[in-house]
């Protein structure tokens, strides 16, 4: 079975304060999902810089597959603020190849968002933002993703329609780590990891 991630005895310090200390993880290609969980400051969003590429560790290794197809959603979504979300989202896809804007439009009426509104990202909400750093970490059926804190800013029917479209990622072999402090009912989760102290372990 391919491994999609390996990060070996990976350590990061920001001014003299070690984040992560020797964090070893592997991810295989299987189909599952991944509850990274860690108060905050733990270190979580640092490791899911790194294995992005958006930062380097001060040690260790992170090596991607050539088979590894990587989505990510990192803090705060970041997008083009005076532009639409349909305008958003091909540019992001247009990174790679192209948006496929029939899968695009089945995301987004899943997670209640218009694809085709006219309204500028700027004037969006927190929820309606974070649905769609989902919809573009997902949109090119990347088969690791990685979610930080993904259900910030969610209603209740908007968390629920985000459990059932994990589980459906899941079931199609999409590998998916999601960092967060929340409960998911009913979310398929087959591995749970703590953030510690900097240190890394299965619970």
């Amino acid at each position: 079975m391919t491994n999609l991630l390996t990060v070996e005895k990976v350590t990061k310090s920001y001014k003299k304060t070690a984040v992560l200390k020797d964090i070893s993880l592997q991810i295989a290609d299987k189909g599952q999902i991944i509850h990274l969980k860690g108060i905050n400051g733990s270190g979580k969003s640092t490791l899911f810089k790194l294995i992005a590429g958006l930062e380097k560790p001060d040690r260790g290794k992170i090596l991607l597959s050539s088979k590894t197809n990587l989505g990510a959603l990192i803090e705060n979504p970041g997008f083009l603020e005076n532009f639409s979300l349909i305008y958003n989202l091909r540019y992001l896809a247009s990174i790679k190849s192209h948006l496929d804007e029939v899968y695009a439009e089945e995301l987004c009426q899943t997670l209640a968002l218009d694809l085709h509104t006219h309204t500028k990202m700027k004037d969006y909400s927190v929820g309606m933002r974070q649905k769609a750093g989902i919809i573009q970490a997902i949109m090119e059926k990347q088969n690791l993703v990685l979610l930080d804190e993904p259900s910030r800013g969610l209603d209740q029917e908007s968390l629920q329609k985000f459990v059932t479209l994990m589980n459906q990622l899941r079931q199609q072999g999409c590998n998916i780590v999601i960092a967060s402090h929340e409960v998911y009912e009913k979310m398929e989760i087959d591995e749970c990891l703590k953030l510690e102290h900097g240190t890394l372990s299965r619970i």
